[in-house]
């Protein structure tokens, strides 16, 4: 199968968790082993649209949610403060899986997705039998978001400091979609992607609270927006930067042009079996749509860690 066969998801679904109703796709027979994959920003389910295809075919159930703020996701109540901390995206998906009844799954992300995945593991190890991470470990602090970083580095978070101002906000909402094409462009310099693949995902950012999330999720990494009281234990938990346990196996593209961390940089953050892999080809920041054949792969060996462990 190559690459951009598959364009649109056979099954989508909406369901009540948590403080939301979450949209999400559904591939691969009901009663097979769980897998939720997680997208990024500014990026949607899409990205997972052949990984699903192939793991469906293997015999995985997959599920791939709209994160809060993109999509058909909405909150249940216009009073919910419209949240973007790193907590309480993993939150929102450990109320997913209990409102589908999924006691532990097999954990994919990149990005944002990568950084929630990576939490739950974390935290909350029951609930993930196997983890694969795109550009490693990403949970983080507000602490560590005052670090000054070289120059070459700060260049890279110019959006991060650019949402940092009200001028920013405004541009975002203007131009959310030219925005995210530039980051698409910077973020994966050799990735092709046409028109109608854009338009696809382009469409998740239409959601009435997306700006609001993208916004408060930058301002809180930079302390410039608190988050909310009853997520404090949980990000000082996280911010002891604590060591996964379950299997896991971490993906680079060799054309990453998005911020991220060196592969040695993170390898002892893994306590149980791992593996890095290094994806070659011209392959950029949204490794699972660029190779969906090595995401894919990743999930059904990752699995085959925690079965022989």
């Amino acid at each position: 199968m190559r690459n951009g066969t598959n364009t649109s998801f056979g099954s989508m679904k909406q369901i009540n968790a948590g403080v939301l109703t979450v949209g999400y796709a559904e591939a691969g027979p009901t009663d097979g082993p769980d897998v939720m994959l997680l997208h990024g920003w500014p990026y949607d389910i899409h990205s997972y649209v052949d990984v699903a295809s192939r793991l469906s075919q293997a015999g995985y159930r997959v599920i791939v949610p709209y994160l809060r703020g993109y999509g058909t996701t909405r909150f249940l109540s216009s009073d919910t403060f419209r949240n973007g901390q790193q907590a309480v995206v993993a939150v929102d998906i450990i109320a997913l899986l209990d409102a589908l009844s999924i006691e532990q799954a097999i954990l994919g992300g990149f990005d944002w997705g990568a950084r929630t995945a990576n939490i739950i593991a974390a935290i909350f190890p029951e609930r993930c039998k196997g983890l694969v991470s795109v550009s490693g470990y990403l949970i983080g602090s507000q602490q560590a978001g005052q670090v000054p970083l070289p120059p070459p580095a700060e260049l890279q978070w110019w959006y991060q400091y650019y949402f940092a101002t009200e001028r920013g906000r405004a541009g975002y909402e203007r131009y959310r979609r030219d925005f995210a094409k530039l980051i698409w462009q910077i973020a994966s310099p050799k990735w092709n992607f046409d028109e109608a693949t854009f338009a696809r995902s382009a469409a998740a950012f239409d959601n009435p609270d997306h700006v609001s999330i993208v916004i408060h999720n930058y301002r809180w990494r930079l302390g410039l927006a608190e988050g909310e009281p009853h997520y404090d234990e949980l990000e000082q938990r996280l911010a002891t930067a604590p060591v996964i346990t379950v299997p896991t196996i971490t993906l680079e593209g060799d054309a990453n042009g998005a911020p991220h961390p060196e592969a040695s940089a993170y390898a002892s953050k893994f306590a149980g079996r791992y593996e890095h892999r290094l994806i070659t080809g011209g392959v950029g920041h949204n490794l699972p749509q660029e190779a969906p054949g090595d995401f894919a792969q990743a999930v059904i060996d990752v699995d085959a860690y925690e079965s022989s462990a």
